[in-house]
């Protein structure tokens, strides 16, 4: 099991955001409706675009246990993050999240 679903902390650190059309009404597979415009180019994710960030998708307890409601419809930002990259430890910090395992081989 991914370190990521007991995590979340990348979900609640950062704005979470993408091109338009990877919205649903823009052809794309994120549902619109959890959606926000930034500007005429680009969308984030509701919740993300705040001081204190938290996705609207974001489903548990950062820390404990989690998961995402759209998972597999995920605009490309989320796909980019990998656990135990810079971004998650970054996010990791914030939340005071130990480093991630490293993972069997």
């Amino acid at each position: 099991m991914s370190q990521c679903q007991s995590c979340g902390a990348c979900c609640a650190s950062f704005r979470v955001s993408f091109y338009w059309a990877e919205a649903s009404d823009g052809g794309g597979t994120v549902p619109a409706e959890l959606t926000e415009a930034l500007d005429p180019w680009r969308r984030c994710m509701r919740g993300t675009w705040s001081d204190l960030p938290l996705c609207v998708a974001l489903q548990g307890e950062v820390g404990v246990q989690v998961s995402c409601a759209i998972y597999p419809d995920r605009p490309s930002t989320c796909h980019d993050v990998r656990e135990g990259d810079a971004q998650c430890l970054r996010a990791r910090e914030r939340w005071g999240l130990s480093v991630p395992q490293a993972l069997p081989a």
